[in-house]
């Protein structure tokens, strides 16, 4: 289905539904290009993939929001669109311009979300989205995607000064910032140097592209079978690895991690916050409100970063990346590698020492596979055995292996099912014996161990137990709700008892953030004294784990 070319689309939940298609399709196939080009703020070659990433996040909120309205019976409106796709990017921002963009998005709905999508909202909402990302950003530089966001905003008040409607006003923008994006190479000496424009840029023409291909009516409304036929601008040449080694434009003594999180905290805090990582580090980029913000920093001492964002409040999907001596060099290909998705940040730490690749997620926001494809390129690794940890992620992890063994990377899919299974295969983990038989062992230690969860009830409800109510402690063996109790104490008791009834030889505790002080010493002497010749081991889980999970081999 078209639509005729002098009838264009309005903006509307379902524009920005077909947006958010388009715009992947379109940063799909140029996510290796602008990898390519990747040469600021460090030359990582990663910027078209967290930019696809973060995108990727954006499109899966608006599905979402599209599926709640529709079990409702409802359809959505403008702000309840827009909302979602800024919400999504902003807790899926993966590097430097994901962040960027997320507070793009989010600027584009403080206006957006308050009006009918007329050609002026448009105009004003990317004046505002332009202004934001230099409030986000601690040193803002020009030549990057920020200049380009500034040179789209203009055109498109020049356009709509002229009576244009809002299909007008974004091929404006889109021109706009293209225009913008040729220029970056005389504006950022690293960029001359090189050769290419911003790759951030790069990103932000793609975006404002699929925008004007929606309104114009050029594609269809549909959230499927969208395209986008013109090309991005560029400098001569794309090959950009080789000029900046050639160039000299990396910088062997700059920091050597990235840090990326969420962040639960209050604007006070986050401003204090910004002040203390401006200190330890560059490219801080802090984005969000309301509560909820996105934290990226380049620094020397990553645990400095954390801590810092613990104080401030409530960190999660904590991410950090080693660039290395030499940033633009690929790590040697290592033979084989483990990634894990972990709840918290507690679990992340146990993997990592353990040799893994976390990828730390908070419970009810699940990765995406594109997230997990990523996690299996930055181990580095020809064979890698991937952990999804969690039943609900069965099909998610069996499509990051598809697509990461089309590019040449041998993975097994453990079905793990739980964290304390994931520990289990990981302990037994072997690089030098086959890949085969490390994938039996694995499997076998999985499957051997049972496991459990507490939980806290948050509203009344069935369960295969009884009717519990809010508040009640849920015990869960094996994904099923088994024992309701009045506190956590107890209730873990009861489930040990029944999980021991049939044997076991050692028991794994897993701790969440908030559990009673001594918790873990009362269950390991009731352990003891209750089932003999069985061992207990205890991990600190961290924040956003659940308050106790349980593993029985």
């Amino acid at each position: 289905m078209t639509q005729e070319d002098d009838v264009p689309y309005p903006l509307d939940a379902a524009a920005v539904r077909s947006w958010c298609g388009l715009a992947l399709e379109a940063l799909g196939r140029e996510r290796e290009r602008i990898d390519a080009i990747n040469v600021y703020p460090v030359a990582d070659g990663d910027t078209g993939t967290n930019l696809y990433l973060t995108l990727e996040s954006a499109a899966r909120a608006v599905e979402a929001a599209f599926d709640g309205h529709a079990s409702a019976g409802t359809a959505p409106r403008l702000a309840d669109a827009i909302g979602a796709m800024a919400h999504g990017a902003l807790i899926g921002a993966r590097g430097n311009s994901g962040t960027i963009v997320a507070q793009l998005l989010r600027g584009m709905t403080e206006v957006l979300a308050a009006t009918d999508g007329s050609a002026d909202a448009l105009c004003r909402a990317l004046r505002r989205a332009a202004a934001s990302t230099y409030e986000a950003v601690a040193h803002p530089v020009e030549g990057t995607v920020l200049t380009v966001a500034t040179a789209a905003a203009d055109a498109a008040e020049r356009a709509a000064g002229e009576a244009a409607g809002a299909a007008e006003v974004a091929r404006a923008a889109h021109e706009g910032a293209r225009t913008a994006l040729r220029a970056t190479p005389g504006q950022l000496a690293v960029l001359g140097r090189a050769g290419v424009v911003d790759a951030g840029g790069c990103g932000l023409v793609a975006l404002l592209g699929a925008l004007a291909d929606v309104l114009s009516g050029e594609v269809s409304a549909a959230p499927v079978a969208v395209r986008a036929d013109a090309p991005l601008p560029e400098a001569a040449g794309c090959e950009a690895a080789g000029r900046v080694a050639a160039a000299g434009c990396a910088d062997p003594d700059g920091p050597a991690f990235e840090v990326i999180y969420l962040l639960e905290a209050g604007d006070a805090a986050v401003a204090r916050l910004r002040t203390r990582l401006d200190g330890l580090g560059d490219s801080l980029v802090v984005v969000g409100g309301d509560g909820l913000w996105n934290v990226h920093v380049h620094v020397d001492d990553a645990g400095a970063a954390v801590e810092a964002g613990i104080e401030a409040g409530r960190p999660y999907r904590i991410r950090i990346q080693h660039f290395g001596g030499a940033r633009i060099k690929e790590p040697e290909m290592t033979a084989r590698a483990v990634v894990a998705v972990v709840p918290g940040a507690g679990l992340a730490a146990l993997c990592a020492e353990a040799g893994a690749t976390p990828v730390s997620v908070r419970p009810g926001e699940p990765p995406a596979s594109g997230e997990l494809v990523q996690a299996i390129r930055q181990a580095h690794a020809r064979e890698v055995m991937l952990l999804p940890n969690d039943h609900d992620l069965r099909h998610t992890a069996a499509a990051a292996a598809e697509q990461a063994r089309t590019e040449g990377v041998r993975v097994a899919l453990i079905p793990t099912r739980s964290a304390v299974q994931g520990i289990a295969a990981l302990a037994v983990h072997e690089p030098g014996r086959s890949f085969d038989e490390d994938v039996v062992a694995m499997t076998a230690a999985a499957g051997a161990t049972r496991y459990a969860e507490l939980a806290l009830a948050e509203r009344q409800s069935w369960t295969m137990a009884g009717v519990c109510q809010a508040g009640d402690v849920l015990g869960l063996i094996d994904g099923d709700v088994v024992v309701i109790g009045s506190e956590l104490t107890g209730t873990a008791m009861t489930v040990l008892d029944r999980m021991l009834s049939a044997g076991g030889e050692m028991v794994t505790l897993v701790l969440g953030a908030e559990v009673p002080d001594g918790l873990a010493e009362r269950l390991e002497g009731y352990v003891r004294e209750h089932h003999l010749a069985v061992d207990t081991v205890v991990y600190d889980g961290g924040q956003h784990a659940a308050p106790l999970l349980i593993g029985v081999e």
